[in-house]
């Protein structure tokens, strides 16, 4: 099982945005020197709140003082880019990166930027379809394009000179092109059933029970079943909450402070979802009353935290109840206690995962 890091990334608005930038790089590296052997960056236009607007661009200060770390966007927002940009921007990031690059893409998430891209009444999952399906399309072939769908059309033909070079679109690094991936994060999502239809990865967010997650495999089967593609746990991504500290009683004592960036993470994404009347995803059960989600409630469901003893144990309960699947991955906090975090790094790392795996290994042996 691999450690990977993510990062929608989720900030208090009142800080610097600098030094924003500069905290969520320097967690990137730390990963780095620790093995994390993935760090995941999202992308949005129109938030104070998730202030990075282009994860491609920000990741691309990181390859020269890395070596090893593969980079995922979670994820490139697709019906708000035309396909022939993100196919150009993708192809250069995966060359500049040499092949340290995990597409992930999705059809948006955030209602501002809908309205800013003008797609708020779009089908926007039948457009990221078309859009993907058009970007392999460039880049399995070469001019003159003639590719055309519901919503975008590529044409380069009258100004094609091949003697000069003019028209042809680079191609990726990776052949035939970067493996892509998809997130999920409500109840039996759509978007897991399509990501086995098409053989891509699967990430399964952290702000949401791990019932939940189990749903999403169980439809990612579905899908490959009915594409008679042979499911592969190790292409499924489990993002988590993590806070391992030297003891119980220190991650007790800084989640039971609400103001705490954990519990800032946890009332920003309840209030933000009871906007869109999206509480469901938060719920282990949907019987449970709105007025129920309360940030302690959300630690309870979705956080795992304590020693490194209670951390794997929690973990182990957690690969007992979903099965395995390939990557778990830290989601990131803002850092108002940086040590704290830092440290919670370290000790997922160093103490939790060695034992994980051989728990994992051990399970795996006995099932054969």
């Amino acid at each position: 099982m691999k450690l990977g890091l993510f990062m929608m990334p989720l900030h208090d608005p009142n800080r610097d945005y600098t030094k924003i930038l500069q905290d969520d790089r320097e967690a990137i590296l730390l990963a780095e020197k620790l093995g994390y052997e993935e760090a995941w960056v999202g992308e949005h236009y129109s938030a104070a709140t998730e202030p990075i607007t282009d994860p491609l661009q920000f990741m691309a200060t990181l390859i020269p003082v890395t070596k090893s770390i593969k980079f995922g966007t979670s994820v490139l927002n697709l019906p708000q880019h035309h396909p022939a940009q993100v196919a150009g921007n993708c192809a250069m990031f995966d060359h500049l990166c040499e092949g340290r690059f995990v597409m992930g893409i999705g059809p948006g998430g955030l209602g501002s930027d809908f309205e800013l891209f003008k797609v708020t009444d779009k089908d926007r999952s039948e457009m990221m379809v078309e859009s993907i399906e058009i970007i392999h399309k460039i880049w399995a072939s070469d001019p003159p394009y003639h590719i055309r769908g519901k919503y975008w059309d590529i044409t380069i033909d009258s100004s094609y000179q091949p003697r000069l070079g003019i028209g042809p679109m680079r191609k990726p690094y990776q052949k035939p092109y970067p493996p892509v991936a998809v997130s999920a994060m409500s109840p039996s999502s759509p978007s897991a059933r399509l990501a086995g239809e098409r053989g891509w990865g699967l990430v399964s967010a952290n702000f949401m029970p791990v019932g939940h997650a189990k749903t999403h495999w169980q439809q990612y089967c579905a899908g490959a079943d009915a594409a008679r593609r042979r499911p592969e746990r190790a292409q499924w991504r489990l993002a988590r909450t993590i806070l391992v500290t030297e003891t119980d009683q220190e991650a007790s004592d800084y989640l039971c402070d609400d103001r705490s960036s954990y519990g800032w993470y946890y009332a920003y994404l309840r209030d933000n979802l009871a906007n869109y009347k999206l509480l469901k995803i938060f719920k282990p059960s949907e019987s449970i009353p709105d007025e129920s989600v309360t940030v302690q409630k959300c630690f309870e469901w979705m956080v795992l935290q304590g020693s490194p003893n209670r951390v794997l144990d929690q973990l182990v309960a957690l690969v007992d109840e979903v099965g395995y699947f390939g990557t778990l991955l830290l989601t990131h906090k803002d850092w108002d206690k940086p040590e704290l975090h830092k440290r919670s790094m370290v000790l997922l790392a160093e103490k939790v995962m060695p034992k994980l795996r051989q728990h994992v290994e051990k399970r795996d042996q006995a099932a054969e």
